[in-house]
This record gives C-alpha cells, structure tokens and sequence, in this order.
C-alpha cells in the first residue's frame, strides 16, 4: 500500500444527474490550490439506475523534481483510499468490487434507497437488505462515515454533490484545509450560495455517528367531510381496535379511488369478517389492509387520474430540482392493450368485443405496442383527465364486475375456515399480496392466486403450506417454482 501523504486514491459512485462528475472536479481544484497534482477520470453506468458511473480521482504530491507521475485511469480494489458512494447500494457496490478495505479505506456513503427497477419489479418485498450493508461497510473499512445524505441536500436546499464534498472535508481523510474547499465552491461560480449550504450541512453530518433515514409514520387519516367522519364512527363502532389504523386507511383509499359508497362496500364486507373473528383480530385488521388493496385495483381509469394529478406534478418538479420559471415536460411509457380497453367499457360491450374473435383481432392491431406520452402536453393531458373521469361509470364496467366477484369468491373463501381454521383463513387472507399492478404482472400474479386456491380447494392445504406456497410465488416471476409446487402436491395427493 503507497504512503497517503504522497498519493491518495478516491473512488466516487454516484448515479446520473447527482453531479458526481462536479465533485470530482472540485476534489482535484482542492488538490491543484495546495500544490498537488490531480487527475480525474470517470467510468460511466449503463443507466441511471441499472448502473452507476464511477468517478475517479488520484492526488500525488508535487516532489519538485519536475518528474510527472503515472496515475491510474480507474480504481483499482485494494488501492483505494477514500470511496465516497451517493446512495446506500452504491456502498454496497463500491464493497463487492473490494474498492474498500478494513486497513486502509474512509468510506463516506448515503444511508437512503433509491430503489432500482429490480426491486420495484418483484412480484414480493425485491429490496436489497440494508443492514447487511451497513455492518460491511463497517467491516470493511478503516473509518465509516454514514448518514442520509437525501434528507441533508432537502434541509439544506442545495445538491447531493455539495453534501458529498462536505462530508469528504468533515471526514478530515484529505490533508488540506477547509478554505479551500470553499474555495473550490466559490471559483466553481455555479450555484454558489446553496452548494455552500450543501457543503456546511455535509460537513456537520461526516462528524455526527451513523444516521439512518427517519422512519416514515403512517398517518391515520383525518377525515374532514361529513361522509369521511360518518365512516370513521362506523369503523369505531363496528370493528376491533386491532383493526382500525387499517380500516381508515383502507376507507380513505376508496374514498379517493371512487367514492364513500365504495367505502361503505369496504366496511360491510369487513365487518362480515370481523363478526367470525376473535381477539386478537388479527384476522380482521389483516383483512382490512388486504381488501382495502385489492378493491382499489389499477385499472386504466386509476392510472390516467395518477399520473394527471397536481400533487405529482408537483413530486417531479421537487424531485428534479425545477425552479418556478423553468418549463418541466413529462414523458411516459405507456402500453394499454386490448383487454384492457375493454375492461374499461361498459361490461356488456367490453365483454361482446373479447369474445368476437373478428373484433378482437382487428381493434388489437391499434394496441400492439407502446408509445410515449408526454402527459404534461395539452393533447395527452386532456385525453387522460377524459380516462380519468371515467371513474363515474366505473361500476358499470367489465373490469370492476370482474374484481368484484373475485373479491366476493376470495372473502367466502375466508369466512369458510374463519371459525375454524383461522390460521388458514389468515394466509388466504395474505394471498391477496399476489395481485398487484396491471397488465402482464397483474395477469401472472392473478395466475398464481387461482393456482393456489385451486389446489386448496382439490386438497385443502394448511396454513403453513399456504404460506410456503405464497412465498415461492413471490419469490420466481417465472412462475416456474410454483408451477412445480402445486403440480408436486396434486399428484402427491391423487
């Protein structure tokens, strides 16, 4: 390993747009200003989030000899004597390549998640293990330095980069002074006030111990209408206490999805659960969650009023930093297919279109594949808010008759074995984490459901095979492992 006080190694893992190319310039301006040499190089990512781009960055004093030293073009594990990673599997991307080491590294990382498209697309809980990264990047470097870097750029109202170079000072692992940093910033001429805020509130926080991202408290809703607050007394009434943190978020979801007499259907079918239920309820508020979830499937009308919607409108523009007079244009991926048409349509001619073979095949053509929508266009956004108010009609559909008689079929299932299997009838209850989303994951997560409790209506299955079997389909998107496990059972059976 080189001396640090001739040459020192820093490593920057940051994704796109958080400005790790800036901190990597800055760095080197620090170096530069105190009369060491500096080069920067970067290795970028495949894309913003399925790859992060790794900046590189080695110092080496000036010995005076007029001699230029080699330096590295990129990291090289082992050799690295500061990583700095914006986000919390950056650390722990930067710990699988080895670029930190329990000898010799100051690891500087984000505690906060940006989710990758992997783990959003998992069919169950697709997240990374946090607290496994946390203890490596204890374990393997010499100095950890951890806090959440995206609640400290949001209090300070400055950019990750800013953060970034605060704590890198804070950390003291560069032999220069705090000056001169700020002298980096104000030479920059970019955005100075608030990447000196940035900065400040990176410096305090390198110096604090480990801080892990704020849990979010779920509020319960407050309801303010006088059919919110008659549904709130009937909850309080009707249901165990056990349930009603569930029940009131379940009742303001539908409220917001379609009406208070979609609510008032809520609260009438749980109550059918919570009549057969016994303390300590679990039954019941496990219910109100789950059925409160699947009565509010996506359909086109929810995701037309989703993404028109003011407050997220104002989530994108907070998100990517837009001041008030910057235009923001918002373009989406959008692929509705046929069926999905037609579920929108009244039921009787949603129906008569996907039985007719003829019709079917002449209006997919216009549904074969997607386009890009830009929602914030005049054009797009009226036909979307149009979707949107379809949700007037939504009980007339095809789609809202089909949820409701799997809803009806999936309760009578529970309600069956409530008295006296309630340990089975709480994980068919669970099941219901298997429907989700729309088009081909809604359709493969529903194929897993029946598939489920079509066996255990063959050969009844008890709790903890149901829960196996649960968990095997949320754990393959194949949907090959369940496929295998209920055709093992069947013929184990037959």
């Amino acid at each position: 390993m080189s001396d640090a006080t001739d040459r020192i190694s820093i490593a920057i893992l940051a994704l796109g747009g958080q400005g790790g190319g800036v901190l990597a310039d800055w760095i080197q301006e620090v170096a530069r200003h105190e009369g060491w040499l500096a080069q920067g190089t970067s290795v970028p990512g495949v894309a913003q989030r399925t790859g992060s781009t790794v900046y590189y960055v080695e110092l080496a004093r000036d010995d005076g000899t007029g001699r230029t030293p080699v330096l590295a073009q990129m990291p090289m594990p082992g050799d690295v004597d500061i990583v700095i990673a914006s986000e919390l599997m950056e650390t722990g991307r930067a710990l699988l390549r080895g670029f930190s080491t329990a000898a010799r590294t100051t690891l500087i990382g984000s505690t906060h998640r940006i989710y990758a498209i992997g783990e959003k697309q998992a069919m169950g809980d697709g997240r990374g293990n946090g607290d496994k990264i946390i203890e490596a990047a204890f374990e393997r470097s010499r100095r950890f330095i951890g806090f959440d870097m995206e609640a400290a750029t949001d209090r300070s109202g400055s950019v990750i980069s800013a953060i970034m170079f605060g704590a890198l000072a804070g950390s003291g692992a560069l032999p220069f002074p705090t000056e001169t940093f700020h002298r980096a910033i104000e030479e920059s001429g970019i955005a100075v006030a608030s990447n000196m805020r940035g900065f400040a509130e990176g410096f305090e926080q390198a110096r604090e111990p480990l801080a892990m991202p704020a849990e979010e408290q779920a509020l319960v809703p407050v309801p303010t209408t006088a059919q919110g607050i008659a549904l709130a007394d009937r909850i309080a009434t009707s249901l165990p206490d056990a349930a009603h943190n569930n029940a009131l978020h379940g009742a303001a979801r539908l409220m917001d999805y379609q009406d208070g007499d979609y609510a008032q259907l809520y609260l009438d079918r749980l109550e059918r659960v919570a009549a057969l239920d016994k303390a300590p309820f679990e039954l019941t508020s496990e219910t109100a969650r789950h059925l409160a979830l699947w009565m509010s499937y996506e359909d086109t009308v929810r995701v037309a009023d989703l993404k028109t919607r003011k407050d997220r409108m104002g989530k994108v523009r907070q998100e990517v930093k837009a001041q008030d007079d910057q235009l923001l244009a918002v373009t989406e991926f959008m692929h509705p297919r046929l069926r999905e048409i037609c579920e929108t349509l009244p039921a009787g001619i949603g129906g008569r279109v996907l039985a007719s073979k003829g019709l079917s095949a002449l209006l997919g053509r216009f549904f074969t594949s997607g386009r890009h929508v830009t929602t914030t266009s005049l054009r797009w956004y009226v036909m979307l808010r149009v979707v949107a108010s379809m949700r007037a009609i939504r009980r007339t559909s095809l789609r809202y008759l089909e949820e409701n008689a799997r809803i009806e079929r999936w309760l009578g299932l529970v309600l069956d074995h409530a008295v006296n299997a309630p340990d089975v009838a709480l994980e068919l209850v669970r099941c219901q984490r298997l429907i989700k989303g729309y088009g081909d994951t809604f359709e493969r997560g529903l194929g897993n459901y029946e598939k489920i409790v079509g066996l255990h209506q063959r050969v009844p299955q008890d709790a903890a095979d149901l829960r196996r079997l649960r968990e095997l389909a949320l754990s393959d998107d194949t949907c090959e492992a369940i496929d295998k496990a209920t055709e093992v059972c069947q013929t184990a059976c037959n």
